[in-house]
């Protein structure tokens, strides 16, 4: 079975001689793996231990513990030094002090759709032991940047052929992290920025290998935040990456994530352009028909009818959240709904057993009784229970929502 386009490795007879290499090969990793213990339990963390690291992580990048052990290293002495916002002595309060502790996992992604949230997850702690102060920085004249330069560039370096062989592996990118926070508290501005920048290229290029792999995409997250973070001299890059998801979407309509980052980038959009209510409002109008054009090529789509949904609840759930448009009347709502509903009904003439088209006409019908009930009382609306019974029909692993749901509509089980 393929994954997102690339071919599983097909399986082996097992003979004896491989089975006799195997064990060797097992034998081999023990002997490795109890040598870099056994010299990290004497805090003998020196080049020959580092070099140690290197060989134990290319046969098996998982091992996070291993990962950690080559971080104290680094901040042991192959850094220049202790730099300036990093202090290998003191401990981070969410940071254990055995060397099994695995970076803190937070969160895996870093949404750039409100300043505050992508300023509270921003990095402000090293990992491994470490405490990170962005206020203070190498100077350019540092003779020591040069060759922390070199090192992390090293680091990165090393880390690309494992990145590409196993492109899903948390570990492999929580270290790319981690050594991108040792460039800002490391190095002057200018240089820790083309670092980052050459990050976000190469987020692009993963992005290019494998459209849907969502640890890229969070990733790419992760390094526009701190591209746009003033510590190093940062400013708004959410017209870049918005175009950026409309590139990826043309490429691949199946795309979640770059629909998901659409979504996320929207709010933001909008107020750094100072849009108003008209302005919103044509925003409205051209998102929707942007992913009706493409539930017309894909109506089997689960990820276009997500988005679709979530545009639409732009236009019913403004009560308690920000919306594109807030500055919609009741009744220009329901005009939208009733809008999408025959948009939708349309589709039913070439697409009669497509699950999600009558998913969305259930929903859709309810959400206008909804908005009768919150004043646009000529608001007339289909009894649902027809879209209920062939979502019914064409979905019956689910069979007990959809009770719930008729039992919330007051509608009678047929006999």
């Amino acid at each position: 079975m393929d994954s997102h386009g690339a071919a599983r490795t097909s399986r082996t007879v097992r003979t004896e001689e491989y089975r006799r290499q195997d064990l060797e090969k097992i034998k081999r990793y023990r002997e490795l793996e109890n040598s870099i213990r056994s010299q990290a339990s004497a805090n003998n963390y020196d080049t020959s231990l580092f070099q140690l690291t290197s060989k134990l992580l290319r046969l098996n990048p998982e091992y996070y513990t291993i990962w950690n052990v080559r971080r104290r290293c680094l901040i042991s002495g192959l850094f220049s030094g202790p730099s300036d916002g990093s202090s290998p002595s003191k401990e981070s309060p969410s940071t254990s002090r055995k060397d099994t502790t695995s970076p803190s996992s937070g969160s895996s992604s870093l949404s750039s759709s409100d300043a505050t949230q992508r300023d509270r997850d921003f990095p402000t702690a090293g990992r491994s032991g470490t405490i990170v102060d962005y206020g203070k920085r190498r100077e350019e004249d540092d003779d020591d940047v040069e060759a922390d330069i070199k090192a992390l560039q090293s680091e990165l370096a090393f880390t690309m052929p494992l990145l590409l062989e196993f492109p899903k592996c948390y570990w492999i990118w929580k270290y790319r992290r981690w050594l991108l926070e040792q460039a800002i508290v490391r190095l002057p501005v200018t240089a820790a920025r083309n670092i980052w920048e050459a990050e976000l290229a190469l987020a692009s290029k993963m992005l290019t290998k494998d459209r849907r792999n969502f640890h890229a995409w969070g990733y790419r997250r992760y390094v526009v935040a701190a591209l746009e973070n003033p510590s190093l001299d940062g400013h708004s890059m959410v017209e870049d990456e918005f175009a950026y998801t409309t590139r990826m979407i043309h490429a691949d309509l199946s795309n979640f994530s770059a629909w998901h980052n659409r979504s996320q980038l929207i709010l933001r959009l909008l107020d750094e352009r100072g849009a108003d209510d008209a302005t919103r409002r044509k925003f409205l109008g051209d998102e929707l028909a942007f992913i009706r054009d493409a539930l017309n090529v894909g109506p089997e789509d689960q990820s276009l009818w997500y988005y679709h949904q979530y545009m639409v609840s732009h236009i019913v759930n403004y009560a308690d959240s920000p919306t594109i448009a807030p500055a919609l009347t009741v009744e220009e709502r329901t005009a939208y709904v009733k809008e999408e509903i025959d948009q939708i009904k349309d589709m039913l003439e070439d697409y009669v057993d497509i699950q999600w088209i009558y998913e969305a006409l259930l929903e859709y019908t309810l959400s206008l009784r909804t908005l009768g009930e919150q004043g646009d009382q000529g608001v007339e609306t289909e009894d649902p229970s027809k879209w209920l019974a062939k979502v019914r029909s064409l979905d019956p692993m689910r069979a007990g929502r959809w009770d719930d749901v008729e039992k919330h509509l007051g509608m009678k089980q047929p006999a």
